[in-house]
C-alpha cells in the first residue's frame, strides 16, 4: 500500500496533534508580536524556549506513533520493511537531536 493510504499511526490522535499545533502557531505569533513591540530579548527568549518544547513533545508523540505502528507493521510484514522503517525512524532521531 503506498504510503500516502497507509492510516498512519497517530490518527487516533489527530485532533490533539492538531490542537497542540494551533496552539504552538499561536505562540509563534505571540513571538513576532514580542519582536515588534519591542519586548525584553530574555523574555522572548523564554517564549522561544517553550515554543521549542512544545514542538519537542509533539515530535516525540509522533517518533512513539511511528515506532508502535509503522515500525511493529513493517516488522510483522518482513526483515526488509522493518529495516526501512527502522531506518525511517533512526534518520528523524538524527534530525531531532541536530535541531
Amino acid at each position: 500500500m503506498p504510503d500516502d493510504e497507509h492510516q498512519h499511526g497517530y490518527i487516533h490522535r489527530k485532533d490533539d496533534y492538531l490542537k497542540r499545533l494551533r496552539r504552538i502557531e499561536g505562540q509563534a505569533r505571540g513571538l513576532q508580536r514580542m519582536v515588534e513591540e519591542e519586548k525584553y530579548c530574555i523574555d522572548i527568549l523564554t517564549q522561544v524556549s517553550a515554543v521549542t518544547k512544545a514542538l519537542q513533545a509533539v515530535s516525540i508523540g509522533l517518533l512513539e506513533e511511528h515506532m508502535q505502528h509503522c515500525v511493529v507493521d513493517a516488522a510483522r510484514a518482513g526483515e526488509a520493511e522493518a529495516r526501512e522503517k527502522v531506518a525511517e525512524a533512526v534518520d528523524a532521531i538524527a534530525r531531532l537531536v541536530r535541531s
